[in-house]
């Protein structure tokens, strides 16, 4: 009997009968590549869902999972978890303990999984603060932690297997599977709950947009599967028999793409933002014809655009600059990428132009928690590609612009609501239509394109709006700046603050015989920085009305980070954070008194 997708769980099962993967996902352990079958994952999964019966886990209850990086354990007990009717609760390993505390308590979390020795310490410190929690598990050695090892040992007897499957075959598909507390860029978080049919129909319906050839690729894994982004992705790949491998860590990304050198893979803007950095700062540092031809292909893959539309000299020109140039970007990507798809955030076009001339086309998309999470993604084949927007809406997806020019999604992928909390999920409803809290814009063609975040647009005191995004993502393309914030909200005139992009700057501190000074502070105090910076603010400010600009900036000494609070996990700043962080700031650029 063929295997129809209807629950999370099913997507195991499913690549069991249609690919039977020897290696479906892969981590790895003291240094070595560990793979792991699809026969052995299900093996896996059931002993977990037998281990949490034993342990009294029912239908219903609440399980936290969280992990430092992407690793097969995350999915082994995904499964497990799902496949007795209990709830899922992936939480971000970088969230305060504080943050830690509320979540815990909100979804009455029953027992905890995670990864290492810090977060255990991390959850450790505020167990006696809540009284659901019975137990603590990890997938690492840790001192005084139970072993995750500890209920598959427990799930060994397969005699309650009976159960199991007696309990996988009451589980509806509209019955509640996650809840995913949303890191937002302000506020508390607000539990997001998806039911097994959010995510499958989401996973189903994004399908035809993937390009590659099912059961034969490789995906490389490091967006934390925590975020229903990269977790959709992963229930795909099962759908579509691909191997899965996780990257070590952010900072190890270089270095799996070259090992794994995989075919696909899942990007946020600021990554794709420091891998273009890097080639052009390598490019830079070329001499003579060498350099001439790098910035020559550099400029042509700018000029890029969908389906030859630049004709057949510029065909021609860049079969040149793909042989003397982009082979070597894509050797130093393993070689094989072919496809990422980039979300969470707006990608700079000239980013999306110059990959795709690389021969490394860049997909970007839109969703949201509330929406499992894909509700627009572009794809190469069938004119379905639109440098600037998200794309066409996926299969039974709508999207609709409300008057004010908010975006509104009606789905099957549309959340059941947020967790204990009616009156919120009833203010971001009308009727079958969630309100995203976006703006934007349908083209005659159907192309999705995101305009800004409706309460981040602010007015200044002279009544004109400013869209903050539209401005950071422009002044961005600098290579002096790493992350910045709009600001002015009420104010005469919009401003900035800016981190400033501190190896590059150093870098060309050195080039133009400036004094490097030690420290971040020394560094953002020199006059010759200052005024660097400001001669890329007013590059950035071209093509925006006077308005608009930005007229003033200050700069961070600080590096703006996940770890500090002052980055969302897919690296987006936290606006009320730095805000707050940089009060001084603010009162220095509008002259008010501390």
């Amino acid at each position: 009997m063929s295997v129809e997708v209807t629950r999370l769980f099913d997507f195991a099962y499913y690549q069991l009968e249609n690919y039977n993967l020897n290696k479906a996902f892969t981590t790895k352990y003291n240094g070595e590549w560990v793979s792991t079958s699809t026969k052995e994952f299900i093996k896996k999964g059931n002993e977990i869902s037998r281990g949490l019966l034993k342990l009294g886990i029912k239908s219903g209850d609440k399980i936290a999972v969280i992990s430092t990086n992407n690793r097969t354990e995350w999915n082994i007990l995904d499964l497990g978890i799902l496949q007795i009717g209990a709830i899922s609760v992936p939480i971000y390993p970088t969230i305060t303990k504080d943050d830690f505390e509320y979540i815990f308590n909100h979804a009455e979390i029953t027992h905890c999984f995670l990864s290492d020795k810090d977060l255990y310490k991390k959850v450790k410190s505020v167990k006696k603060n809540i009284p659901t929690l019975q137990e603590i598990y990890s997938f690492d050695e840790v001192k005084k932690c139970k072993n995750w090892t500890k209920v598959i040992e427990l799930g060994k007897d397969e005699t309650s297997q009976v159960e199991v499957q007696k309990i996988m075959d009451s589980v509806k598909p509209e019955d509640l599977a996650t809840i995913i507390y949303t890191s937002g860029t302000t506020g508390r978080p607000k539990g997001v709950m998806l039911s097994h049919n959010n995510i499958v129909t989401n996973v189903i319906d994004s399908m035809p947009r993937l390009p590659l050839k099912l059961g034969d690729f490789k995906a490389l894994s490091f967006l934390p599967v925590c975020h229903i982004f990269e977790r959709m992705l992963h229930y795909l790949y099962q759908y579509a028999g691909c191997s899965i491998y996780f990257a070590e860590g952010i900072d190890k990304i270089g270095d799996n793409l070259k090992e794994i050198k995989p075919d696909f893979m899942t990007v946020v803007p600021r990554l794709l933002e420091k891998v273009f950095d890097g080639i052009i700062n390598k490019g830079s540092e070329l001499k003579g014809i060498k350099k001439a031809l790098f910035f020559w292909a550099v400029d042509l893959g700018l000029k890029w655009k969908p389906y030859e539309a630049n004709g057949w000299w510029y065909s021609k020109k860049l079969k040149l600059a793909n042989k003397l140039i982009f082979s070597k970007w894509r050797e130093a990507l393993g070689g094989n990428l072919s496809t990422m798809v980039s979300g969470s955030a707006a990608l700079q076009p000239r980013l999306a132009k110059v990959f795709a001339a690389a021969g490394m086309p860049v997909m970007e998309g839109y969703g949201l928690t509330e929406t499992s999470p894909v509700v627009a993604v572009n794809m190469l084949k069938d004119n379905l590609l639109k440098v600037g927007t998200v794309g066409k809406a996926i299969g039974n997806v709508e999207v609709k612009i409300a008057d004010d020019g908010e975006i509104l999604i009606k789905g099957p992928n549309v959340m059941m609501g947020y967790y204990k909390d009616p009156e919120k999920t009833a203010s971001v409803m009308t009727g079958d239509y969630f309100h995203t809290g976006d703006k934007g814009e349908l083209d005659s063609q159907g192309f999705l394109k995101i305009t800004g975040r409706k309460k981040e647009i602010f007015k200044t005191s002279g009544g004109k709006y400013i869209v903050p995004a539209l401005l950071e993502n422009s002044m961005k393309e600098s290579r002096f700046i790493d992350q910045i914030l709009v600001i002015g909200e009420g104010q005469k005139l919009p401003a900035a603050i800016i981190q400033p992009a501190f190896d590059f700057v150093r870098e060309w501190a050195r080039i133009h015989h400036e004094p490097i000074p030690g420290n971040n502070e020394d560094l953002i105090a020199n006059p010759h920085v200052i005024e660097r910076i400001e001669k890329e603010i007013k590059k950035g400010n071209k093509g925006f009305g006077k308005w608009e600009t930005i007229k003033k900036f200050e700069l961070t000494p600080d590096i703006w980070g996940i770890e500090n609070g002052l980055l969302t996990p897919t690296m987006k700043p936290k606006r009320d954070e730095i805000l707050k962080k940089y009060k001084h700031l603010y009162n220095k650029i509008y002259e008010i008194e501390n």
